[in-house]
Order: C-alpha cells, then sequence, then structure tokens
C-alpha cells in the first residue's frame, strides 16, 4: 500500500500531532481521527484531535470524543488529514495544517486533489478505518477495545452496514479480529448506524415527501431548507442518512440531495448505484468523492439545481 513506512517513519519522529477529519464529520472520520489518535498516544506522542464542526450527537458515545476541540495554537511536528480528499474538506483546521512542519493524508477516495508531504492511500479500502488499522499494526500499536470500537464505527457507517459495493474480504477478517477485544458488536451498531433522532425521522419525512423523478424514475432528487431544519429543531446532520434511503427505492439509480446550508449555498449529496460516477457531477463543483457516493456545494438557485439535474440525467444517457 502507498505510503504505509513512510507515514510510519515520520510518525516516529514526531513528537506533537494534530489529526483532524473532514467538515461535517461522518461515522468514517471520527471514526479514524479517534482510534488513531488513541493509538498514537497509548506509544507516546501528544495528541490534538480536531473537528471544525459540532460533533453528531450519534458519535457522542465513541471513546476519545471528548478530546476532541477545534482547533489547537499548538505548531505540531505533523498534521494527519483522515478521510479528506481535498485540503478545502479540512475547513478550518486546514491553518494549523499549514504550520506544521509535514502533512499526511490519509484516504481511500477514487477522486483526490494531493496537498501533503506524505500520502496512505488506498482507494479500494471499504474504510479509511481499514488504512489506520493497517498504520497502528505497522506501529505495534495494541488494538484495545476503544481503538476498535472506534475502527469498527469508520466500517459500519462507510460500508453502509457492509451493504455497499466497497466491502472485501479483507473488511470482515479485519472486523473478526477487532471483535476479538471484546467490542458490543450489536450495542455499537444499534447506537451509531441503526437509531435515528426524532429530529432526523421527521426530516426524513420532509425530504421524501418531496421527491421528484426524472428519467423514467432512474432519478429521484428533493430539497430541504433551513427553515425546515429550524421547524423540527434539528441541525444539518440530522439529514446526514436521508440520501441512502432515497438510494433503496426500487428502480432509482442516481440520488440528489439538497440541502440549504444559507442564501448562498445548497450542499449536496450524491449517491449512484453500479458504475454511475456520481463524483464527476460533484468534481465540477469542488467537490469529490467516490463512484456511488459524493458531494459538493452550488449556488442557492434554481439555475444551479437545474444544472446539476441536467448534469445527472447526462450520466444515463
Amino acid at each position: 500500500m502507498e505510503g504505509l513506512r513512510e507515514a510510519k517513519r515520520y510518525i516516529l519522529k514526531a513528537k506533537d500531532i494534530v489529526i483532524s477529519g473532514h467538515v461535517n464529520p461522518d461515522g468514517d472520520s471520527l471514526g479514524s481521527l479517534l482510534s488513531l489518535g488513541l493509538g498514537l498516544e497509548s506509544i507516546g506522542k501528544k495528541v490534538y484531535s480536531l473537528s471544525q464542526d459540532k460533533i453528531p450527537t450519534t458519535y457522542s458515545p465513541l471513546p476519545g470524543i471528548n478530546r476532541v476541540t477545534k482547533t489547537t495554537k499548538k505548531k505540531v511536528d505533523i498534521a494527519i488529514a483522515v478521510d479528506c480528499s481535498t485540503k478545502e474538506l479540512l475547513g478550518k483546521t486546514f491553518s494549523v495544517f499549514k504550520g506544521a512542519k509535514s502533512i499526511l493524508e490519509i484516504d481511500h477516495h477514487e477522486f483526490r486533489r494531493p496537498f501533503g508531504d506524505i500520502r496512505l492511500i488506498d482507494h479500494k479500502a471499504a474504510a479509511v478505518g481499514e488504512l489506520v488499522y493497517m498504520l497502528l499494526k505497522e506501529l505495534n500499536v495494541k488494538i484495545t477495545k476503544d481503538i476498535a470500537e472506534n475502527l469498527l464505527t469508520s466500517i459500519i457507517v462507510e460500508t453502509n452496514s457492509f451493504r455497499l459495493s466497497n466491502v472485501r474480504s479483507f473488511t470482515f477478517r479485519l472486523c473478526a479480529e477487532l471483535l476479538k477485544t471484546g467490542v458490543d458488536f450489536s450495542k455499537l451498531t444499534n447506537t451509531i448506524y441503526w437509531s435515528k433522532t426524532k429530529e432526523s425521522a421527521l426530516l426524513l419525512g420532509i425530504f421524501l415527501s418531496r421527491c421528484k423523478f426524472l428519467k423514467d424514475e432512474r432519478i429521484v432528487w428533493s430539497i430541504i431548507r433551513e427553515k425546515d431544519i429550524a421547524k423540527v429543531k434539528g441541525r444539518d446532520y440530522d439529514a446526514d442518512t436521508v440520501a441512502n434511503e432515497m438510494r433503496s427505492i426500487k428502480g432509482v439509480e442516481i440520488v440528489v440531495l439538497f440541502r440549504e446550508k444559507n442564501r448562498k449555498f445548497l450542499r449536496v449529496s450524491l449517491r449512484s448505484k453500479g458504475e454511475i460516477n456520481v463524483s464527476s457531477i460533484a468534481e465540477r463543483y469542488g467537490g469529490g468523492g467516490h463512484f456511488d457516493i459524493a458531494g459538493c456545494y452550488i449556488p442557492n438557485n434554481t439555475k444551479s439545481i437545474r444544472r446539476l439535474l441536467s448534469s445527472a440525467e447526462d450520466l444515463l444517457k
């Protein structure tokens, strides 16, 4: 795998380390960040774990979550980005990265714009948690129950509970090793995957009630506004699982989900089935992701919405 030994060499030389995931953190980003942080602390490193945005309540029980802060003024030896295909996904935490002596990227996205000095990359990995596991093993870190719980969170969320095409035989072998630490798998999946907040359930209802179909119902799209989120007293992350729910509709091949961030921008979540490359759409707007899961931001106006939907229709021609 690209960069494993070099990443090990840089980390062993470092004393102070920053780790950050992407904006609007999900289970893969947080699980990778937390497991890597706990692992590096166990070998004597001073670790600063960062997240620009508020942690979704779903992940509040994860071990080490209370150590995550918005930023640090510490000048570090190495800054590590997990699950970030571009530097823009680091958000405001990139200001800390610019002051680091070196930058390490740990990522599995097919479509990337490299920004670090060292890169630990595997496009075939089901989740970044798989790469973190391999790095920790290379560093001779003991995989504790807390570390295993975070790694499993990364994998469960990123594979949609082992239902996506990114799952490989190594994924199951790794999970089998993690379960040997004593993690309560049933409790973990119920906490971070199979449970929804009341606000999330209400937003799902709003999204689904507004679904519109294109291209003989092969494309489904929906939109939600800030006022809708405020009405149910929710937060933006309460809508994170909606795109996957829409993808389960029979006959649908592409999902386009618009979320109003403010008056100027819409956050777009893209999903697809098969070999339809929705990341090609996201990249046109400065976003990115995988063939079947991607995202970006577009101007908050009707013309931009129509243009993006037209791009989705073009993928089915």
